[in-house]
Order: C-alpha cells, then structure tokens, then sequence
C-alpha cells in the first residue's frame, strides 16, 4: 500500500532532513521494505552533488569478492570523470556501496550520466543542483541514520516508504525515482499504473532510460521529458491525469517547486495540510502530526486534483 510524504518551506530553509525522517517512520506501517528521501538543499554555484550506487545491499553479504569489485568500479567511475573533464571536489562515503559525491563539470550532464552508469553495477540515484536522492532498505530512522540526514536543512522534500507487491525488495526499486535530462527533479507514487508498458516503450524510444521495473519510475521520466521540453511541472501534471492510466497519488518536486496529483478515481489517499509557511502532505494525517503536534485543520485533497507550491 505504500506511503508518501512532502514538505516545502516558502519562508527559507529548515531541518528538512529531521523534518522527512518523522514523517516517513511514521508511515512505515504502509511500508516498511524500504525508505526513500529526496530533499533540496541551498545550491553551491556551478557544483552539482551526485548521489551514485555501486553496488545492492544484498550483494555485500557475497563475500570478499564484492568488496574488490566495489572498489574496481568505483576506480572506473573516478577514470571517467577524469576523463569527461570532471572535477571532483568532495568524496563521501555513505555507505560501502553507496557515494556521494560535488562535482563541478560545464559539459553536458546526461553524457556524464549515461557514461558513468555504463559502468557495471553503477546507478545514479540522483545529479543535481539542489536535489540529494538517498533510498535504502529498512524504515525511516534505520536509513537517515545510516546517510546522516538528520542534520540536512533545506527548503523541501518528499519521501516513500515502500511495500514490494510487484517488483523485487531493492535498492533499484524503491523510491523516489529521478530521471535526466531535466535535473532535481523526484517523484514519489502510490498506487498502480496501468498502461505502464505501453508509456514506458514511448519514452524508451524518445531516448529515456529505466533503470527498474516499478510502474513509478515512468512518473519521473515522464515529468522530466516534459520539463525538459518546456512545459510547466502545473502542465505536465494536468497531463499526466488524461494520459496516464490506473489510480494513483503521486508528489514531483523540483529545485524550487512541490507538485501533487491524483487521479481521476482518487483511490489513493492523500491528506493536506497549509499555512502561509508551510505545506505539508502524507498519505495519513498521523505522518503531518509528527511535525505539527499542535491542533491543525487538513484537508483530502479531490479527484484530478493539481496543485503546485514554491519555495
């Protein structure tokens, strides 16, 4: 059944890591196979972070021999940054398959993406100015603990907790989902998209790539193609309700914006709550109430109901 949360500021920066943590372990009931986090922090001019995987968390249990392999690849992601022209200016280790690295590179950014993940076992999770995409498996608590994001500020974020139905309990397919060429941009869904196949071949032709099989990440390359191509994320919401297919909830945020849709069944819940400072869905109210413990007025939001909010 899965459960989604956001928040966004209009008014600066906050604890948004600490923020998204509360609210998503508060959904683990929904879904406790694994945890995911895309939250916007404060940009550093001409660098952009990118969050990259090499390996699964069920792989480190296969021996030495993934360790060497780890290591191989992560000297082969570093050859080619070197090579495209890249520099590299911090290198953090989150977890021992999982990197973070700020990089400044003037080129072209998809290339980039495409040649480091041409490297085998190689996923980027995330490449942008303002967005830090981080999803592993276990609850909320276990995986902001173990990426340190507690102490992250920033303007918004959006998060998941996930119950595997259909696809395989990993790092691959859980949430959110980003997608090149547009960059910082994340989607987070709940519910079940029917005509995914027939949308995911369309994108693959235009070009797009997958890296899963979870009917949520088309939501992602769907939203990026079309902000790449000049339409307003208010747009390619309203959009995504007449072309896309089954019933569904889902949360898009991007560098500066915090976007929402539901379908035209609105099978899928989704609770509001807004003030003049602060916006703040989830699939339960319990998940707003952990940041807001005062008494607070909320609100379900309708069927083809759009909304975008800016920070």
């Amino acid at each position: 059944m899965c459960g989604i949360a956001g928040v966004i500021h209009r008014g600066g920066t906050s604890g948004i890591g600490a923020e998204m943590t509360s609210m998503l372990q508060a959904l683990r009931h929904r879904g406790p196979d694994s945890t995911g986090f895309a939250i916007y922090g404060t940009p550093a001019e001409g660098d952009y972070v990118m969050r990259f995987k090499v390996a699964e968390q069920e792989d480190m249990a296969s021996g030495f021999d993934i360790h060497a392999r780890i290591r191989g690849r992560l000297e082969e992601v570093d050859r080619r940054l070197a090579e495209l022209g890249v520099t590299v200016r911090d290198r953090a280790v989150s977890t021992e398959y999982a990197m973070r690295y700020v990089i400044s590179h003037d080129g072209d950014l998809e290339h980039l993406a495409r040649y480091v993940e041409d490297v085998e076992g190689t996923e980027i999770l995330s490449l942008g100015g303002a967005l830090e995409l981080v999803k592993d498996l276990g609850d909320a608590t276990v995986v902001s603990e173990q990426y340190d994001l507690g102490a992250f500020r920033g303007t918004h974020g959006i998060g998941h907790t996930r119950m595997a139905t259909e696809s395989d309990v990993d790092i691959r397919s859980a949430h959110p989902y980003w997608a090149f060429p547009y960059n910082d941009v994340a989607v987070v869904h709940n519910g079940q998209i029917t005509n995914y196949w027939l949308m995911r071949r369309e994108m693959e032709r235009r070009g797009h790539r997958f890296m899963s099989d979870c009917d949520s990440e088309l939501l992602a390359v769907y939203t990026a193609h079309n902000l790449a191509h000049g339409v307003t994320l208010e747009e390619s919401l309203e959009r995504s309700v007449r072309e896309i297919d089954g019933v569904f909830t889902y949360l898009v945020a991007t560098r500066d914006q915090l976007g929402m849709a539901k379908d035209t069944m609105a099978a899928k819940p989704l609770v509001l709550y807004e003030s003049d400072d602060l916006i703040a869905l989830a699939s339960e109210e319990v998940a707003i109430r952990a940041i807001l413990p005062q008494e607070i007025d909320t609100t379900d939001p309708y069927d083809e109901e759009i909304r975008v909010w800016q920070a």
